[in-house]
């Protein structure tokens, strides 16, 4: 079985793609986070179910970012690649996860 060097560039371009989705609503999340937080502190949530408002709006956002990936690289989404989109999105917001982990252990310690 051969590697062809087009194989490892539409992997590639998929990770970059699917992680730069990731990193990003990851980074949109943490920021609404810390927005919310305030208002919570503030007393200015008093309802529970505003605990995280806008979120729906966010995960839309994703939705549409990736379908948007679909139609201007459609060369990623054939022949399996769109795993490594997959893959690159949980990467991504994986990161974001991470250091909001080393944060909190740090913040402990």
């Amino acid at each position: 079985m051969q590697i062809h060097f087009v194989d490892v560039l539409k992997v590639t371009a998929a990770l970059l793609a699917g992680g730069l989705i990731g990193y990003t609503f990851g980074v949109i999340q943490n920021l609404a986070l810390r927005k919310n937080r305030k208002l919570q502190e503030g007393g200015q949530l008093n309802n529970g179910w505003a605990v995280m408002p806008g979120s729906g709006k966010r995960v839309a956002t994703l939705v549409i970012a990736l379908v948007l990936i679909q139609f201007i690289c459609p060369l990623l989404f054939v022949d399996g690649f769109q795993w490594f989109v997959s893959g690159g999105v949980v990467l991504g917001y994986g990161a974001v996860l991470y250091r909001q982990l080393r944060e909190r252990q740090a913040g402990k310690a």
